[in-house]
Order: structure tokens, then sequence, then C-alpha cells
């Protein structure tokens, strides 16, 4: 039984609109805002995150600009504030991590990543973004509407894509490839049952 707009996958309840909404990021057009984006907060960081960034910052480093790596120096790469540990930024815009190619804003730590040197992928937050975690006696997932990610919206309408599924290899780094099966199976059902 669903309580509203509301499905729970084992001990996770996820807001039926990101088994709706239809997003894939369209980085050209976005040119990576969800890295830049002006606030006092930064992406929500695990603590054990901060352990891994810690492993591998003096590689990730070196992707990135001057002015991000002096800062990383002067102030190090997270902040607490309101209890909650975050991305540090650069002047309460850029993540610390971003570098630019082309243009778009990307991360150094995916980079590095990528380009084999570490085996840390990025900060769950970020992996997972627009999809949302908050705490409520576990886990509840959310999609987080961001005026930049409109081109995302039509490129997900286009291809026909939803944040479900544009999420699968976060979701599954999250809560395991098992669950998200168990949870494209009851979207199955109640797609059916609409």
């Amino acid at each position: 039984m669903y309580v509203s707009n509301v499905i729970p996958v084992e001990d996770v309840l996820i807001k039926s609109e990101i088994t709706e909404v239809k997003f894939v990021c369209d980085l050209e057009k976005c040119k990576g805002a969800c890295c830049t984006i002006e606030s006092d907060y930064g992406a929500p960081l695990l603590e054990e995150e901060i352990t891994e960034i810690e492993k591998v910052l003096d590689v990730v480093i070196e992707y990135l600009p001057e002015v991000h790596r002096k800062e990383i120096e002067k102030n190090g790469f997270y902040d607490v504030k309101d209890g909650e540990l975050l991305t540090s930024s650069v002047n309460r815009k850029a993540c610390v991590f971003v570098y630019y190619e082309k243009g778009i804003a990307k991360c150094g730590i995916e980079r590095a990543f990528l380009d084999g040197k570490i085996k840390f992928k990025k900060p769950i937050s970020c992996h997972l973004f627009p999809i949302r975690v908050s705490k409520f006696g576990g886990d509840v997932l959310r999609y987080e509407k961001f005026g930049e990610c409109n081109a995302a919206l039509e490129n997900g309408a286009n291809l026909n894509i939803d944040l479900v599924d544009f999420c699968k290899e976060s979701l599954s780094r999250l809560y395991g490839q098992k669950w998200f099966s168990t949870l494209k199976e009851i979207i199955g059902k109640r797609n059916v049952n609409t």
C-alpha cells in the first residue's frame, strides 16, 4: 500500500516524482550549473567521504584551477554548517573541486577517478543529484527542482528517460543493485495498476 506520493523500497522512502519526472543532464546547455550554484552551502558530504577525499586530495588537487587549490590550502575542502558536512566553495559559488573544460564546470574528483588515478568516484550527493537524501527515521529520497536543470527536463522528455533510470548507477552505488531492481519492479507494478 502506498502512502500518498511515497513509495517504500525496503527501508527507504521515495517521493514518487523521482519515478515520474523525465531527466537527463545536458551539460552543453547548463554548463555544470549544479557544481557552481551560488549558496552558503556546498554539496553534502558523509563522514566517511571526508576520509576518502583526504586520501586522494594530493591527486585531485592537480586537476583544479589555482584559485581552488589556494582555497583548499587556506580553508580546507569542507565546511560544517548547521551540523552538516559540506564541500567548501570559492566565493560562495563554485565547489572547490570544480575545474573547467570548454566552459563547463566538471568535478576534479571524478576526473581523477575516470583517469584511473583514484578509486573514489565523487561524493554520493553529487552522484545522485538532482535526487537528494533526507533523514526521517531512515532515508527519504526526493527530487530537488533547480531552474538551471530545465534543459535536463527537456532532454529527458526528448529521450524518454526518467530520473530514476538516469540515476541508476548512483542509486545502485548507494543501496545496491538488488535494491534498485526491487525499486524498478515496484514502479512497474505501480504503473500497471494506475
